[in-house]
């Protein structure tokens, strides 16, 4: 795939209308945004394009809303809901609570501008805006998912969204890994160029994945190895030392002929993980597993509540124990592979880090990465969230902004918005 895409920068945006999606999926409580986060990442890119007279028409989805009345009454249907609870005032209910209001209102405090906000997304509202828009001014249409025709790249959805612009700037890396309306489909009607976000996202992974500083590490956890499958085999392809921890190691060591006790399993992918084994040995590849592991008589509950523990060697889980997280020989065997790296790639937590008693190898893992002078990227969801959280984020090169999307970039997967935007 080829990641040099032009950028708002190889384009004339003055005077121009700009379709921009954006990822503004926030978390709300009560009609309230909780963290902004996203809404702040994305202002580099509107600030630039307002600055250079372009007219933006922003958009983005927002949680998964049920877009059609009928679908919602099959929904609730299924769910066992009273069919007296199943009406059409329940299912608008539905409908507002994911409403991008409360991002226009925060737009327009981080901007200091009246964000316009339509009504809907390609109806009359949204048209009559858009024709009203002047160079300069930002306007917000309402959740994408209000349409049906989104996630399945209506074609007629992707042309009323392109028909409103000239332009269309896609700058929401967590959503282009899927072919929806607005992420791939308007592209077949406007000149499709990426933001800042996406711009960084396809620069820094695409470039340690293509022609990578070694050696390079790969640090991979999180529960299953199914979830894993083409990435630890892409990987093995690229990489000088593939480290595996999490819930995962637990079916790498049972294909070794460990007992693992009550730990995770996926005792579908014994044989897979045999062949990965294989492949690392053919390929030259070092492949680092648990040596000890943090176990448990089960699973925390609550997931954050006090747990006894105790370290065993990894070949040494007894049959009713649970491996929860790597013990502390691991933990500098792992630290020690990412500090003579050059180039580190990290995806998925190395125990149940919801856990403070379980949470020692992931943040043994973060702190190597932030006192690592290679080249480090954290993959989205549990790993972006420790190394926040321990406040190292200014300390890694950069942390993505989709688990998806680098999840499948890591795949080596074609991703369809990234795909569809013009080449350099």
């Amino acid at each position: 795939m080829n990641y040099a895409k032009k950028s708002v920068k190889d384009v004339d945006v003055a005077g121009k209308k700009v379709l921009l999606r954006c990822d503004f999926n926030v978390p709300t409580k009560d009609g309230v945004i909780t963290s902004d986060k996203r809404i702040v990442a994305a202002l580099p890119t509107i600030k630039y394009l307002l600055d250079n007279g372009a007219a933006v028409i922003a958009c983005s989805h927002m949680g998964k809303p049920i877009a059609t009345y009928d679908a919602y009454v099959k929904k609730q249907t299924e769910k066992g809901t009273a069919p007296e609870k199943i009406t059409e005032e329940a299912w608008q209910k539905s409908l507002k609570k994911l409403s991008l209001k409360p991002v226009a209102a925060r737009l327009s405090e981080l901007l200091g501008i009246e964000v316009k906000m339509a009504s809907d997304v390609v109806g009359e509202s949204a048209k009559a805006l858009a024709a009203e828009l002047k160079p300069g001014e930002l306007m917000l249409l309402e959740n994408l998912r209000y349409e049906k025709g989104e996630t399945k790249n209506n074609p007629d959805l992707a042309k009323a969204l392109a028909s409103m612009a000239e332009l269309y700037v896609s700058d929401a890396f967590g959503t282009v890994h899927r072919a929806h309306a607005s992420t791939a489909g308007v592209a077949d009607y406007l000149p499709a160029v990426c933001g800042f976000l996406i711009e960084k996202e396809i620069g820094i992974m695409g470039k340690a994945l293509a022609d990578p500083e070694r050696p390079f590490v790969a640090i991979l956890g999180g529960a299953k190895v199914s979830d894993k499958l083409n990435v630890i085999s892409n990987l093995l392809e690229k990489v000088d030392t593939l480290i595996i921890g999490g819930g995962m190691a637990y079916t790498f060591l049972a294909a070794k002929g460990y007992g693992v006790g009550t730990s995770l399993l996926d005792a579908e992918k014994l044989d897979y993980c045999k062949e990965m084994m294989a492949k690392a040995e053919e390929k030259g590849v070092k492949l680092l597993l648990p040596i000890d592991t943090v176990i448990a008589k089960s699973f925390p509950d609550p997931i954050d509540g006090p747990i006894e523990v105790e370290t065993v060697p990894s070949d040494s889980i007894p049959d009713d124990m649970m491996g929860l997280d790597i013990g502390e020989k691991t933990r500098e065997l792992f630290a020690d592979a990412a500090k003579s790296a050059k180039t580190v790639v990290w995806n998925g937590p190395m125990g149940v880090f919801e856990n403070p008693t379980l949470a020692k190898g992931t943040i043994a893992v973060a702190q190597a990465l932030a006192d690592s002078e290679a080249i480090t990227i954290v993959g989205g969801g549990d790993s972006a969230a420790a190394c926040e959280q321990l406040g190292f984020a200014d300390k890694i090169t950069h942390i993505s902004t989709g688990g998806g999307a680098s999840l499948e970039f890591l795949e080596g997967k074609e991703l369809p918005g990234v795909a569809a935007l013009l080449d350099k």
